[in-house]
């Protein structure tokens, strides 16, 4: 499986961006795909993460009702739409795909098999 994340910018707090996670490979809905985020000099951090088969969406505390991530399988794409955006998201974005993932290891980014390349989001203030 291949990841090819999108969507990144440089924006003022208060605005809106979509990122967007394509991905490869077959048997796309049997995946967890996950977003992770890393700011300099920071340990990376679970953003949001959402299992295609039964629609189950996870979010950090961070950026719930701000965010919101969704699949689309024709596509084989999963986007989070990012609303709201504060300075303190400013990080680099990397989406991940897994397969097995049980609720409890949504969150952590070893349960992962899979990463994309990474996108950077920036918010000015």
């Amino acid at each position: 499986v291949q990841l090819q994340a999108s969507g990144g910018g440089l924006v003022q707090a208060g605005d809106s961006l979509r990122l967007s996670c394509a991905a490869s490979g077959r048997a796309f809905s049997n995946y967890v795909m996950g977003w992770f985020r890393q700011a300099p000099g920071k340990e990376r951090e679970f953003v949001s993460a959402f299992r295609l088969r039964s629609r189950n969406t996870l979010y950090a505390d961070s950026v719930k009702g701000r965010f919101t991530i969704s699949g689309d399988n024709a596509k084989n794409t999963v986007y989070l739409q990012m609303n709201s955006l504060k300075p303190e998201d400013t990080s680099v974005y990397y989406c991940a795909a897994g397969v097995g993932i049980i609720l409890s290891s949504m969150r952590l980014g070893r349960a992962y098999e899979y990463w994309g390349q990474g996108t950077q989001v920036t918010v000015s203030s």
